[in-house]
């Protein structure tokens, strides 16, 4: 079982709200109703990216039995904030800390890579959820609201899965390539790929890709 404390919550919270603003930020500026009319968009895709990618690395502590707490860097958090007024988000608001007296560089990097992968997958369900409202997106307001938010929801579990694989400091690439290159070069690639594409050609080009339009 699951167990939060309650800074934990607080944590995640603060952390959830400051990196959806930062990447409604990157994404359209300084103008403040854009702003505001992309947040709760961002924040669907940030709520489940953000905190499903953590969750991942806490369950899999918990299932090798260690207790693990997510805690906030504020120093991240405002790191991002200042980092999205460049239109990029450098999105290390926090970590989930594993305590344990010792921990093998096997476990290490599946705690590790459980988070990116949860972003992955996240990342191709919202694609196929976006593909599949894509060719009725124009018939109603909630179609493509929908529609905003599958898009969204893919590029930034996209991203945070490519940001999070870089091996450096103690971002999570580091880790998962002291343990496994194989494993680590495959889960970068894909997340690489995938912010890649979204970014050159374009979430709705690549539906159109997808579907043949």
């Amino acid at each position: 079982m699951i167990k939060f404390t309650s800074s934990e919550v607080r944590d995640l919270i603060i952390a959830f709200f400051v990196i959806s603003l930062s990447f409604a930020i990157a994404n359209v500026g300084r103008d403040p109703n854009a702003i505001l009319n992309l947040l709760p968009f961002v924040m669907v895709g940030v709520g489940t990216g953000f905190i499903l990618h953590e969750l991942g690395h806490k369950f899999v502590s918990i299932k090798y039995g260690y207790w693990a707490e997510f805690k906030l860097w504020p120093q991240g958090l405002i790191f991002a904030l200042i980092t999205s007024f460049f239109g990029f988000v450098f999105a290390a608001p926090g970590a989930v800390y594993t305590y344990a007296n010792y921990i093998t560089d096997e476990i290490n990097g599946k705690i590790s890579v459980a988070g990116p992968v949860v972003n992955i997958v996240l990342a191709l369900i919202f694609l196929a959820a976006a593909t599949g409202i894509y060719p009725t997106a124009l018939a109603s307001e909630t179609n493509i609201t929908i529609f905003i938010i599958c898009s969204a929801g893919y590029s930034i579990n996209s991203f945070l899965a490519l940001f999070n694989l870089l091996p450096i400091g103690n971002l999570d690439g580091a880790k998962v390539l002291n343990w496994n290159f194989g494993i680590w070069i495959v889960t970068i690639a894909v997340a690489g790929i995938l912010t890649a594409s979204y970014m050159t050609v374009g979430v709705e080009n690549i539906i159109r890709l997808i579907l043949g339009m």
